[in-house]
């Protein structure tokens, strides 16, 4: 499957355009309940401030805020359990729901998606380091849910709980099982 948008390699801020952080950060808290202790948002606020940074030109400004980045996204991983590299096209009011065993290592994923604990996004063989899932828009995802390889997840699907999802998924479609198949349609 060919990619038509090149992969993000972290040069840039890649944070969804003609918003700013604060804004940005603001929706995110909201999406997450306003509440401070929520891991998922704290996942996000790192994300989100980790592409922040990359806007700044001037390395020597940009290193101690990539020392800040580093640490609180340690920490997130550490105390939330939830690793969302800044890399990962990250789309708007993505709520991270409860916290715990969370690989969030996507091409991208889109606005308005919800994602629960225990989920994995990632590569299917060690040797394609690069296919990634590519997660659409409204899209709703179960807990224990593991999404891999370079395969696309239509806008509003639903990706039922332990469901093992390696081929593409049609916009709408209700996915279940191990391999996943489609259940049903929104």
């Amino acid at each position: 499957m060919t990619d038509p948008q090149p992969r993000p390699l972290g040069l840039t801020n890649a944070n969804p355009a003609g918003i700013g952080l604060s804004a940005l950060i603001a929706e995110d808290y909201a999406t997450h309940g306003r509440d401070p202790f929520s891991q998922g948002f704290w996942a996000v606020f790192w994300h989100r401030f980790g592409n922040w940074r990359m806007g700044i030109r001037n390395r020597a400004l940009r290193l101690p805020l990539t020392a800040l980045y580093r640490s609180g996204e340690k920490l997130t991983q550490w105390m939330g359990g939830i690793f969302l590299p800044y890399t990962v096209r990250l789309g708007r009011r993505v709520r991270i729901d409860h916290f715990g065993g969370m690989i969030l290592v996507a091409e991208s994923i889109g606005d308005d998606v919800v994602i629960r604990q225990n989920t994995t996004f990632g590569i299917a063989r060690p040797d394609a380091p690069h296919d990634r899932p590519r997660i659409g828009n409204r899209v709703d995802i179960g807990a224990g849910a593991v999404i891999i390889g370079a395969i696309s997840i239509g806008d509003g699907a639903v990706i039922g709980a332990n469901a093992v999802v390696t081929r593409d998924v049609p916009a709408g479609a209700v996915m279940a099982g191990v391999p996943a198949r489609q259940i049903g349609q929104r």
